[in-house]
């Protein structure tokens, strides 16, 4: 399959794809949301934080708790890292 060449489509097709993998449903995937905080922790805490930081977001979701909620303690914690002066 041929992927176009803007960033957002490519994304788009990439997702439709691994959903149809897992067997997950279009409506259960909030791609923004997950960009959002992976962006954040990758920005504060590092680039393979955000992997771990979505699969431990996907554990949390799967146990129960809503994507929002997840999203939201993970966000709390890379605050609460920003403040950490390892330097000191």
């Amino acid at each position: 399959m041929k992927f176009s060449l803007t960033h957002n489509k490519v994304l788009d097709e990439w997702a439709e794809l691994a959903v149809a993998e897992l067997g997950v449903g279009p409506d259960e995937l909030d791609k923004q949301e997950l960009l959002s905080v992976a962006h954040c922790v990758a920005r504060d805490v590092g680039g393979s934080a955000a992997a771990l930081a979505c699969y431990l977001i996907g554990i949390a979701v799967g146990r129960g708790m809503s994507l929002s909620e997840a999203a939201s303690r993970v966000s709390t914690v890379v605050e609460r890292w920003r403040g950490v002066d390892w330097r000191d």
